[in-house]
């Protein structure tokens, strides 16, 4: 009996802790808020995105005459001015073609004396020509005379005209040489034209052969190493990349469509980049480039920031994660954004319904927060301009500075527990 009486004691009493710890006890205790002010400060909205470091000018330095590198006179990382030889190709082949066109050149000129003195010769002719059947001529006249005068036979005179017909043929026949020998002469001169744009040309490829740097700056690509044989058949291959000037540099900045409209010429922009954890650069945007971009169905634009780079820490291929700064405000009224995502719930836990005749007249976008009053929540309508992420600014409202806001549910402080197996905590 004892032992009865025992037993049900027991039972009696763990009941009662069991239903001291049961789940729903405290279920009807009012709820808790975490409460914030709304504060008064500067306000910047910003557009994420990722970019590339590059420097602002990059020249690439090419072969315009293929052969076989002879020497390097620069390397990774090199300084360079602008002329400064920092390669050269093996010239031989192409000293042979100057010689061969010089050569072309002495006899083409060789050939151009010949034909000249080939127009002297003709233009003689012709003189002797001329005087030859102007005495046929006179010959001519005074054999007229004479036979008018029946001082001598017709015969004479026949024999008079045939001569004088006779120079005049040999005058003409000089005259189609001399014009031959004209057009030869041209030839020739032409020919040493030729010869002298064949002897420019290779003038030029052998200069060719001689890599001079075109701007100052450093060396960031070698491609190319002694004995290396390069073809330039159909576009010049590029031996060297040069940075022109590293102190200034370029972010190119992918930018979403959705966000392109936001960025202007002349935003700033704040950057890092994982080489230096911690550090902020600091950059403008110069360009918006109007080329879109699409990977996997998603439209960028890029976005052009220039950066300084006096100490030279950022390097060309650098990953950037920056932000531009698309709108700035100095002293605004300012709300968590925490706040205006928080919607009280109904005595069913569904979240209360509010209507759009309740929304604030006004610019901007129209927003809402929750107030307490007499221990109940109050909607307060507002309307909002920009936001950086965490806080958004109040265009108008029935708000000012230090006011209490709800911010949130408080679920640690209402009283109530998660319906747990007995046992398993709370």
């Amino acid at each position: 009996m004892k032992r009865l009486l025992a037993t049900l004691a027991a039972l009696a009493i763990g009941a009662g802790v069991l239903w001291f710890w049961q789940p729903w006890q405290g279920s009807g205790a009012a709820p808790a808020y975490r409460l914030g002010k709304i504060e008064r400060g500067p306000l910047a909205a910003t557009v994420s995105a990722s970019g590339t470091l590059a420097a602002s000018v990059t020249v690439q330095v090419g072969s315009q005459v293929s052969g076989q590198i002879k020497e390097l006179m620069a390397d990774f990382n090199s300084a360079v001015t602008q002329g400064q030889v920092i390669a050269r190709l093996d010239p031989a082949s192409f000293e042979s073609r100057v010689a061969q066109a010089e050569a072309d050149l002495l006899a083409a000129q060789g050939n151009v004396e010949v034909a000249r003195g080939n127009v002297l010769a003709r233009q003689a002719e012709i003189k002797k020509a001329e005087v030859a059947l102007e005495e046929a001529r006179r010959n001519l006249e005074r054999k007229k005379g004479l036979v008018a005068q029946n001082f001598i036979a017709s015969a004479e005179l026949d024999t008079a005209e045939a001569g004088h017909d006779t120079a005049r043929e040999a005058l003409a026949l000089a005259r189609a040489n001399d014009s031959v020998q004209s057009a030869q002469l041209k030839s020739a001169l032409a020919q040493v034209a030729q010869k002298q744009a064949a002897l420019r040309q290779a003038q030029v490829d052998l200069s060719h052969t001689v890599i001079r740097s075109p701007v100052a700056g450093t060396v960031i690509s070698r491609n190319v190493d002694v004995g290396q044989t390069v073809a330039a058949s159909l576009q010049a291959p590029v031996l060297f990349t040069i940075a022109q000037d590293l102190s200034r540099m370029e972010v190119n900045i992918a930018v979403d469509e959705a966000d392109v409209g936001r960025v202007q010429v002349g935003q700033k922009v704040r950057f890092t980049v994982d080489a230096f954890p911690g550090e902020r650069f600091h950059g403008q945007v110069t360009q918006i480039r109007k080329a879109p971009q699409t990977a996997n169905n998603v439209v960028t634009y890029s976005v052009m920031a220039s950066v300084d780079n006096a100490e030279q820490k950022l390097l060309p291929g650098m990953t950037a994660n920056a932000n531009l700064l698309t709108e700035e405000r100095k002293d605004v009224l300012k709300v968590a954004n925490e706040a205006l995502r928080f919607r009280p719930t109904e005595n069913g836990g569904a979240p209360v319904k509010t209507g759009i005749r309740d929304r604030e007249p006004g610019p901007g976008v129209p927003g809402r927060v929750w107030r307490l009053q007499d221990g109940q929540p109050v909607a307060v309508p507002l309307r909002l301009g920009v936001s950086d992420g965490k806080s958004t600014e109040i265009l108008k409202g029935e708000l000012s500075e230090g006011t209490e806001i709800i911010l949130g549910a408080d679920e640690a402080g209402t009283g109530k527990r998660q319906a747990r197996p007995f046992g398993m905590g709370h």
